[in-house]
């Protein structure tokens, strides 16, 4: 008797079951419908998102989590809707406050992580900073080879690669050569006392202006005596250069150096080597007069 019993329970939960299935069908083929469209729809709005985000920034890194990110909210958007249309409210407000609290740990977790994150994508999107720039920043100077969302890549002249947090860049000043298409050369040396200065300026400006081709007058090199040194009179030329690598700027500098020096040997302008003058009190003895002072005193 007990197992009829139970049997006719089983068969009666069954049945409520069915029923319950059967009067939610319609609701169950809404939300499946729901969540199909939910998934072309983030299909579309990823490669649209895609390519908005490409025409803005240069790393594919970024602009693949910022497409992916649209496609996620979109599928998530699709799930709320289809657990909706099966009437689990409650469901749904367990699942919105379990996403709440553990962003919230997740994101107490991965502070400095998600820092970098979000420092990187201000970073790809910055049109003053790109992928094969010379830039200085945080006591490195280096090309920029890569910016992911969690570091920044420099190669130092020495081909050292530099790895830098992305949010050490944001929080920090960067210098950037490559934005201008001109750099300034600095040349310094100095002359003797005994030079003819109007003479030296002339020669440095036309010696500037002969070696480098873009150069067009010795108007255009900025020259300046400087100051009076220990042992010679010294110089600031200035010039510059069509490019925006430090490596063509130490190159003109080189080059530079050269012709000036080869210009003062042909014109016999001394480059004075440094001076000094040694002055003593009591005149120095020579050597026999210390021996007839040892021999008078024996």
């Amino acid at each position: 008797m007990e197992n009829i019993n139970a049997l006719d329970k089983i068969t009666g939960k069954l049945n409520d079951w069915w029923e319950l299935f059967i009067e939610n069908l319609p609701n169950l083929g809404i939300a499946i419908l729901v969540l199909v469209i939910s998934y072309f729809v983030s299909k579309l709005v990823y490669n649209i998102a895609l390519k908005v985000a490409s025409r803005k920034g240069s790393q594919d890194s970024v602009t693949k989590l910022i497409a992916r990110s649209f496609s996620v909210i979109v599928v998530l958007l699709g799930l709320f809707l289809a657990l909706g249309a099966l009437n689990l409210g409650k469901t749904l407000t367990a699942l919105i406050s379990a996403a709440g609290v553990s962003g919230l740990v997740i994101g107490l977790a991965l502070q400095g992580t998600l820092s970098n994150t979000f420092s990187g994508i201000v970073l790809s999107f910055r049109k003053n900073i790109r992928i094969g720039d010379w830039v200085e920043t945080n006591g490195f100077s280096g090309e920029v080879m890569d910016i992911n969302l969690n570091y920044f890549v420099l190669k130092e002249a020495d081909n050292n690669l530099v790895i830098i947090p992305n949010k050490t860049i944001i929080n920090n000043p960067i210098k950037n050569q490559t934005l201008t298409t001109k750099m300034r050369v600095m040349i310094e040396c100095g002359v003797g006392y005994e030079s003819d200065l109007p003479k030296v300026e002339k020669i440095v400006r036309e010696t500037i202006c002969n070696a480098f081709e873009h150069i067009s007058s010795p108007e255009d090199v900025e020259f300046f005596y400087t100051e009076f040194g220990g042992s010679s009179i010294n110089f600031l030329c200035r010039f510059w250069i069509d490019s925006e690598r430090s490596l063509e700027r130490l190159v003109a500098q080189s080059k530079g150096v050269i012709e000036i020096k080869k210009a003062f040997d042909r014109e016999g302008i001394n480059i004075p080597f440094p001076i000094r003058t040694l002055q003593f009190e009591n005149t120095l003895k020579t050597k026999d007069i210390v021996k007839e002072e040892m021999y008078s005193n024996n």
